[in-house]
């Protein structure tokens, strides 16, 4: 901090002055940072159109440099560039996937790496590239089934917020203006919306309060992230999708490992922190230590606690047919068609539910609003 500062007000420090960079280091610093920003589908869609250069006969580098003159987006266009440099360089394609972790991650890196060991670095990318456009799709319907309902909801609020707190007072004004009392309706509506107009403000900022204490908490405190997740796990209806959604992505990825040609206990070890699920991973780590051990796969993961009967019973006798590697893809797409029917049946309860909540919320409104003007013609 103390060279910092005499550096900023002029004066040599002991360390020699100050360095200056040159310009090929920042232009390197900005490539760096504006190769961050690639997204995961355009980091997806690189490999699949660099897997198909490599089968179509072009090598490594010349296929980087095609994909580099034909990238859409400045950000990929400076990570192909990137990319494209430490391979000229000698490195390895995994190594240079390594450096950007947001658009490969560990998992891509170890298959890539198994890959180039192997010889078939484009059977890799191909199946790279597809475990990564289903989990993609995966997360799309999952989004999908949750955007109507959401909006739903959100317009509902939004129509019996603005009623409550402008329409009504206002007719409610006009009518006392004439003399009369309000009906019984509009005026335990008038004392919700007083209500809610004198909580809401303290309970927004309470809520958002809550929301980022709990998001800190949640993000510095392993053991808390694991009791918070093992809940949403228990829960009736949630902790089942989400269980389907993280044993589909869990099969899909080691299934892909594993028809790499990468060891079982070495698939663990990748597998340890790709899930994203602190209990998956959690559950895959001491599953890995039992394997080590001299377990079998199917009972190390019935021992964990965290993988259906349904996924173990399969993997049991997959292991002895040495069929693994195929029945965990096979699993990964069952289960993922288990989630979709399972989605579409809550969304088939759901939907009409909520349709009915808010028809009657609002009808209730607009019946507490009409009433005072029904009145009023008797009034006059």
């Amino acid at each position: 901090m103390i060279r910092r500062f005499a550096q900023a007000i002029g004066l040599r420090t002991a360390g020699g002055p100050p360095r200056v960079e040159s310009r090929d280091e920042r232009e390197r610093a900005q490539g760096r940072s504006q190769a961050s920003r690639v997204r995961y589908a355009e980091a997806t869609r690189l490999l699949r159109q660099l897997a198909s250069l490599l089968k179509a006969g072009l090598p490594l580098a010349p296929a980087l440099q095609v994909l580099q003159t034909t990238a859409p987006r400045n950000e990929t266009r400076q990570l192909l560039v990137e990319i494209s440099r430490d391979v000229s360089r000698g490195q390895a394609l995994s190594k240079a996937f390594a450096r950007h972790p947001r658009a490969f991650g560990r998992l891509c890196c170890a298959l890539v790496a198994v890959g180039e060991a192997s010889g078939g670095l484009c059977d890799v990318l191909f199946r790279i590239a597809a475990q990564r456009e289903k989990a993609a799709a995966q997360w799309a319907r999952l989004r999908g089934a949750l955007t109507y309902p959401v909006c739903l909801l959100t317009c509902g609020a939004a129509i019996a917020g603005a009623l409550t707190h402008w329409v009504v007072p206002t007719f409610a004004d006009i009518f006392e203006s004439f003399g009369a009392s309000l009906p019984l309706a509009t005026r335990v509506v008038l004392e919700i919306s007083d209500t809610v107009g004198h909580v809401m403000p303290w309970a927004c900022a309470g809520a958002a309060l809550a929301y980022l204490a709990l998001t800190l908490m949640l993000k510095r405190s392993p053991r808390l992230r694991f009791a918070w997740h093992t809940g949403l796990l228990a829960l009736p209806v949630a902790g089942t999708l989400i269980t389907r959604l993280f044993v589909a992505r869990w099969c899909r990825a080691l299934g892909t490992l594993l028809s790499a040609g990468t060891p079982l206990a070495d698939a663990f070890d990748v597998l340890a922190d790709v899930s994203g699920h602190p209990v998956f991973d959690a559950a895959t780590r001491d599953a890995g230590r039992r394997i080590r051990r001299g377990q079998r796969l199917a009972d190390a993961l019935a021992c964990t606690g965290c993988f259906p009967a349904g996924i173990v019973q399969p993997i049991a006798v997959a292991e002895e047919t040495g069929a693994l590697d195929r029945l965990l893809i096979d699993l990964a797409d069952l289960a993922d068609q288990d989630l979709d029917t399972a989605l579409v049946s809550a969304a088939t309860l759901v939907e009409p539910a909520i349709i009915v909540i808010l028809g009657a919320l609002i009808g209730g409104l607009v019946i507490a609003l009409y009433l005072p003007i029904v009145e009023l013609g008797h009034v006059v």
